[in-house]
């Protein structure tokens, strides 16, 4: 699969990882976000076909025989933030973004995302990730506003969480 990752053949075990642990391996130190995780708890409707990640490093794109994974480089500290270590099937553990913090992520690393009103960030939620409102007043914006000081765009940011607090 990748020089010194190697995934044994169904003949020789069952043992299957999932798609997210295989980012979490591929290319370190990361942690899977930005669509990936939006998907996976449910907050956009699209499926996601390639799995996204943040890391420390340089942007890198694989594409690998299990499939293509994607990663985005995050400045520190704000890449630290808001990681949650969560149990798959099979024993399996993976590093992901919480519900916020791939928001965020998904915000800072698209390019010609700048929001100057909640009007413009309420649209860009609900309208452009189709993300139900009814999602987006479950997320926790106590949490999120800790995070300006340190994060890329954190102007956008806390339009984008004036917005969801607007929302409640």
């Amino acid at each position: 699969m990748r020089d010194g990752l190697y995934i044994p053949t169904k003949k020789l075990s069952p043992f299957r990882p999932e798609p997210f642990l295989l980012a979490n391996h591929l290319f370190g130190p990361s942690y899977v976000s930005i669509d990936s995780a939006l998907s996976f708890y449910g907050l956009i409707p699209e499926r996601v076909y390639e799995v996204a990640s943040a890391t420390t490093k340089h942007a890198e794109r694989l594409t690998t025989s299990i499939g293509a994974f994607i990663f985005a480089r995050l400045p520190l500290p704000y890449y630290s933030f808001g990681i949650r270590n969560l149990k798959l099937g099979d024993e399996q553990y993976i590093l992901i973004a919480s519900p916020e913090k791939a928001l965020f992520d998904k915000v800072v690393t698209t390019i010609g995302v700048k929001l100057n009103s909640s009007k413009s960030a309420t649209e860009y939620l609900i309208e452009n990730l189709r993300i139900d409102e009814d999602d987006l007043q479950e997320l926790d914006t106590k949490v999120m506003e800790t995070w300006l000081g340190d994060a890329p765009k954190s102007k956008t940011l806390s339009i984008i969480i004036k917005s969801i607090k607007g929302l409640k």
